[in-house]
């Protein structure tokens, strides 16, 4: 854990909850700076870092004011499972907005049942198409604008290539969330949601790479690395019941979604898969398959009832 000051509190902690004179009424939620009467203040480094408010508002301080010394674990969180590539292909034909991703992804994440990480958004390109589901995660680009952005090396690039989070070292400043274009990530307005026990926290720890529920940060879907590091599949793909989701080793060339093994670049090349937002340049992480030969007619009530069964 990280190092506390003499009255028990971490710099982390203490950057959260002290707020910068002359800027306490843009500050309520998030982000903490250091006082002038603070005991372990740094000296003025000169170089100034910009960072946004929960208000919205950019605001200038000293880089001093918002380093939180790297947390002492046991383990190294920012490391990924050796010789992995993990990648996800999602068949747009197959959902049918049944729910069980979300629901499962809650429950992996002990998230209230009203909260996932996983996104089903009803899709329709133009009054001449037809509409379909489209489920999307984090998509753990190889060019992600979230790590540029991040002002304390909060959010890193694992050799697997996911994405991940260090709640212990994030501020709070919502940076990244402003730089991901596929709106992946949420904030933790409060603490009073989380369902994870202490024992069950300390039992995922050593293989968990991303969240830990922390008050004041951010989080997002973090491709179950307790799953991953040990050849298990996350539970979103596990838990649908359409075979929607396929994940794999790009390293391996195969992918599954519980169902079926598939040679993942036969797979992406035979199904004229495609990347969201290719132009971008993010060069995402997840493959989508185009909804043709759809196995469900779209009817905008699926999922509606259905989600809590």
């Amino acid at each position: 854990m990280e190092k506390g000051n003499e009255n028990g509190t971490t710099r982390a902690e203490f950057l959260k909850k002290t707020l910068l004179a002359g800027t306490a009424a843009a500050f309520t939620t998030g982000l903490g700076l250091v006082t002038s009467s603070c005991k372990d203040e740094k000296p003025e480094s000169g170089k100034k870092v910009r960072l946004l408010s929960p208000e919205g508002k950019i605001v200038e301080v000293d880089s001093s004011m918002i380093s939180p010394e790297i947390p002492d674990v046991p383990f190294n969180i920012r490391e990924g499972a050796p010789n992995k590539k993990f990648v996800m292909v999602i068949d747009l034909a197959k959902c049918k907005h049944a729910g069980k991703c979300k629901k499962a992804c809650s429950k992996m994440h002990y998230l209230p049942a009203d909260r996932s990480y996983v996104k089903i958004t009803k899709i329709q390109e133009s009054e001449e198409t037809a509409p379909f589901w489209m489920p999307t995660t984090c998509f753990h680009c190889d060019n992600p604008p979230c790590v540029k952005v991040c002002p304390v090396d909060a959010t890193f690039k694992l050799s697997d290539g996911t994405v991940g989070i260090d709640n212990d070292r994030c501020i709070g400043c919502r940076y990244c969330m402003a730089a991901c274009p596929y709106s992946a990530r949420i904030f933790n307005w409060s603490e009073e949601v989380f369902q994870l026990t202490e024992e069950r926290e300390k039992e995922i720890k050593p293989h968990h790479a991303c969240s830990t529920h922390k008050m004041g940060t951010v989080e997002k879907c973090d491709f179950c690395p307790s799953h991953a590091k040990q050849g298990l599949l996350p539970d979103c793909v596990t838990a649908c019941p359409n075979g929607v989701f396929y994940f794999g080793d790009e390293e391996g060339d195969s992918v599954s979604n519980g169902d079926e093994v598939l040679r993942l670049s036969t797979f992406l090349r035979d199904r004229a898969a495609y990347r969201y937002l290719e132009h971008l340049g993010t060069k995402p992480r997840v493959y989508y398959l185009p909804p043709v030969n759809r196995s469900f007619p779209f009817n905008d009530a699926d999922g509606v009832e259905k989600e809590d069964a």
